[in-house]
């Protein structure tokens, strides 16, 4: 009996768990932690980067659906409430952050707007160019010896033969064309771009009686005129190309009445430097503001029917 009630005894005596007394100090800290960040959040709002913070609001307003307001028949708590859901928000993209397809965009949009500039400056400079051959022309008593237009290529001259420029079927320069080349030589040896010169013959069916076909005459004739240009007016040989290019490319409908004596001709192109972007736009910017300059502009046609090349 007195081994048995011995362990009684020590089954009593032995201790409870420990009660922790301290716990109270965690529900504190985090208080303490709590009342922290609501400090820090009302440190951050009290500088709004106002632009921030209605970006913000948009988003959250889209966020919320079409209601801002905090309960049925209260005023809206945002002055613009949104109209739908938010879009999902790629990685690294903010509300107000460009994505990089809006980026691209802009970016072409910019550069369009950059080539239709460079464009219109570059229109205007051929046409004072343009300008400055006619006087020069026109002083030699030759004004109405030489047309002109602003292609994509730059400042086209164009040396007709209904001018007496060339004979029919030959390449040899009359002695108007000479003085013509004198004429505008003495412009274009001051200007700074290359020159190209296009032979090019009519679209009457016959071979010439001198060369073997419409591509030797037209090359021929713009050789002619690159020679001139080179040796008697002085322009450099390096700012000097030829191209010949047959009937393949009337400057008047051949269908039209004196069509054949002006098809056949020398053009004489002053290229533009300008990157190909901004030189497509060059015929489109120079119609456009012929255009608002002459609004009743039209095309003159000739009367007399030509028939060799």
């Amino acid at each position: 009996m007195s081994a048995g009630g011995g362990g009684g005894r020590k089954r009593r005596e032995e201790h409870e768990e420990h009660e922790n007394h301290e716990r109270w100090l965690v529900t504190y800290a985090d208080m303490v932690t709590l009342l922290m960040v609501l400090f820090i959040v009302m440190f951050a709002m009290s500088s709004v980067d106002q632009k921030k913070f209605n970006e913000l609001k948009a988003g959250l307003a889209a966020g919320f659906g079409e209601s801002t307001s905090v309960m049925t028949g209260s005023q809206s708590t945002m002055d613009q409430p949104g109209v739908g859901a938010v879009s999902p928000v790629e990685p690294g993209n903010f509300p107000g952050e460009a994505t990089p397809a809006v980026q691209r965009a802009e970016q072409a949009l910019q550069r369009q707007d950059q080539e239709r500039t460079d464009a219109e400056r570059e229109a205007a400079r051929l046409d004072d160019l343009g300008k400055e051959l006619t006087e020069a022309l026109e002083k030699a008593g030759l004004g109405s010896d030489v047309t002109r237009k602003i292609t994509d290529d730059g400042l086209v001259l164009s040396l007709t033969s209904r001018h007496v420029v060339f004979q029919p079927d030959r390449a040899e320069l009359s002695p108007r064309g000479q003085r013509v080349l004198d004429a505008v030589g003495l412009v274009l040896r001051r200007a700074t771009e290359d020159l190209r010169i296009d032979g090019h013959t009519n679209q009457v069916p016959v071979k010439p009686r001198y060369f073997a076909t419409d591509w030797d005459l037209s090359a021929a004739r713009a050789v002619t005129v690159l020679r001139y240009l080179n040796e008697v007016a002085g322009i450099p040989g390096p700012r000097l190309s030829a191209a010949a290019f047959g009937h393949e490319v009337p400057l008047v409908d051949p269908s039209k009445p004196g069509s054949q004596d002006v098809n056949k001709r020398v053009d004489i192109v002053v290229l533009s430097a300008l990157p190909a972007g901004s030189r497509a736009l060059l015929d489109d910017v120079a119609a456009a503001g012929a255009t608002a300059s002459h609004p009743t502009a039209h095309t003159t046609t000739h009367s007399t029917q030509g028939g060799t090349s």
